[in-house]
């Protein structure tokens, strides 16, 4: 979702409907503990993607190639 359209700010609840759909009754802060786990794989890969905070509104991805 975040690498299919990079540069594009997501929601946690954009991210939560797209993943676990609308009836997840769960904490949105879950979504943190699942970005950081991936920024943790992407750095291991040393990949050119990042995803990155964008205070007050989620989550995107870079590419820094």
């Amino acid at each position: 979702m975040l690498a299919a359209r990079p540069k594009q700010i997501f929601t946690r609840e954009q991210i939560i409907e797209k993943i676990w759909g609308y009836d997840y009754e769960g904490d949105e802060r879950t979504v943190d503990v699942h970005i950081k786990r991936l920024r943790q794989r992407l750095k291991k890969l040393n990949a050119t993607l990042t995803i990155e905070t964008v205070r007050g509104q989620g989550y995107k991805v870079e590419n820094h190639v």
